[in-house]
């Protein structure tokens, strides 16, 4: 008998934008793919229409693509298995509802809202929690406990009614989780879960095993919120006669929140200030805006980076890799049991590696927009030298700007701090006769007027480091930048020499 193929999914819900901990699931299932030679494939769960919001199918998708990780089969690129939407899908899972029926393991329920409701409370008012399982099911109006005469009769007449799974009372449900190790279950604590609902869509449980069935799945890589749903569909494999094409399961660890206690969620994002999203989402209701990792300035690269040691580790000290290098080494077997807890700042620490060491012409591209929106002209002027001079000092894209503004405008003020502590009664002299000097400069390279300056300085005892933060403030406007020499010889003699000048005018102490 053949290996099986690997082939895994990621079934996130469109009822929102995608959570960070879901691009991590759906990496996960991606470098776990691609480490096997299989498939990674991308289901929309929609049955709950209720919950559905416009445009967070198209998010999800985009959000995927942003983080480079190529779909093998999903709604945009089907394949044999589809559709890739549950809501499209409908007509299939009623059949396996029924059959479940039939064969004892599942019944129907016609019990309303409101008479749940008033169990519930009758409940309540005991202090007792209300759970529809083997010891209150004979109770309830469903088919096990009412005559078969009046159950087809509810049927015939169309009353609403659900499909409940019959949960056994004598069985221990165990299983190998790839993470976890052994895992074990008392079935008959459990409660009997709605399969198939009157509306006549399935809910996950039915519509998740019957796809991953019909899908090939071979592998079910998911958060370990879902390690609760994992008896019932272990027993709904083996009660549909599924269980030799059994995926194996592997229930991830959450990520945790900077400080505190429990999951990361938004409100932690919001409080701390960094986006639990990858990208920038409109609310379709309210407008209200969530910030997002691409919006934010970071590199895909960076954040994929960023999730990929949220959880798991490569058994080696190194910390970046790219996508290749994760998809080559990632093993199951390194992802930790217990949660991972994130850090905005180690975050900000990636993305700086990837902008410090990303391609000057990649750099140039991502800065263009900045550009166009300052109104820059950049036909004659080395931009691309220009960021190679400042990435080691950024963290983000949009820092760009900060870095690098005096390198296209002439500065417009001065900083207070840098006037106050570098420019001294005598530094407008000095930086008058520095301007005379190098403006008789004929090749107006770094070395040469460097060298011009020097001379002058050396000459006159007026000490180098003086000179030097005086002309900086006068170029720049601060006292940050690169090799100011450099600065003079990319913004050109005429640009330098104005700049002196305005200097010498207008800055007061």
């Amino acid at each position: 008998m053949s290996e099986r193929k690997v082939r895994v999914r990621f079934a996130p819900s469109p009822t929102g934008p995608l959570h960070m901990g879901g691009v991590r699931t759906a990496l996960f299932n991606y470098l776990f793919a691609k480490k096997n030679g299989g498939d990674f494939l991308l289901r929309i769960e929609d049955t709950d229409q209720t919950r559905y919001v416009p445009g967070a199918e198209a998010y999800i998708i985009e959000s995927l693509k942003w983080c480079g990780m190529h779909i093998d089969e999903g709604p945009e690129n089907p394949g044999e298995c589809g559709p890739y939407r549950q809501s499209e899908r409908k007509e299939i899972y009623r059949q396996y509802a029924l059959q479940l029926v039939e064969s004892g393991d599942a019944y129907y329920a016609f019990d309303t809202p409101e008479e749940l409701d008033a169990v519930r409370s009758a409940h309540e008012a005991k202090k007792e929690t209300f759970t529809y399982n083997a010891a209150t099911r004979m109770s309830m109006r469903n088919s096990l406990s009412m005559d078969k005469e009046e159950v087809e009769k509810l049927l015939a007449e169309n009353v609403p009614c659900v499909i409940r799974f019959k949960m056994p009372t004598d069985r221990e449900v165990t299983d190998t989780d790839l993470i976890r190790g052994n895992v074990k279950f008392q079935a008959a604590l459990l409660d009997d879960k709605v399969l198939y609902k009157a509306d006549g869509m399935p809910t996950y449980h039915l519509a998740n095993v019957v796809d991953d069935y019909l899908m090939n799945i071979s592998h079910v890589i998911r958060g370990e919120e879902w390690l609760p749903s994992l008896p019932l569909h272990i027993l709904l494999y083996e009660k549909l006669g599924w269980e030799a094409s059994r995926p194996q399961f592997a229930h991830l660890p959450l990520i945790l929140k900077p400080v505190g206690k429990g999951k990361l969620s938004k409100r932690d994002g919001d409080k701390l200030g960094f986006p639990v999203f990858p990208l920038e989402w409109q609310d379709p209701k309210t407008g209200d805006i969530s910030r997002g990792y691409r919006e934010d300035g970071y590199l895909p690269e960076a954040f994929i980076n960023m999730l990929a040691l949220l959880g798991w580790n490569s058994g080696t000290e190194q910390e970046i890799f790219s996508i290749e290098e994760l998809c080559n080494i990632f093993s199951l077997e390194r992802v930790t049991k217990s949660g991972a807890r994130f850090d905005p700042e180690k975050t900000k620490w990636f993305n700086h590696q990837y902008v410090s060491t990303l391609d000057n012409a990649k750099l140039v591209e991502l800065f263009q927009p900045t550009l166009a929106a300052k109104n820059v002209n950049v036909e004659n002027i080395d931009v691309e030298n220009i960021v190679g001079m400042v990435k080691e000092r950024i963290s983000f894209i949009n820092e760009l700007w900060d870095q690098t503004a005096f390198f296209f405008e002439d500065p417009t003020s001065y900083d207070p701090k840098v006037v106050k502590k570098r420019w001294k009664e005598a530094v407008p002299g000095y930086v008058t006769e520095i301007k005379e000097a190098i403006a008789t400069v004929e090749e107006w390279e770094a070395s040469k007027i460097k060298e011009t300056v020097s001379d002058l300085v050396n000459s006159k005892e007026w000490g180098f480091g003086l000179i030097m933060n005086a002309l900086r403030l006068a170029v720049v406007g601060g006292g940050f930048g690169p090799d100011l020499f450099e600065i003079c010889q990319i913004i050109g003699k005429e640009t330098t020499l104005r700049r002196l000048e305005n200097a010498v005018q207008n800055i007061q102490r």
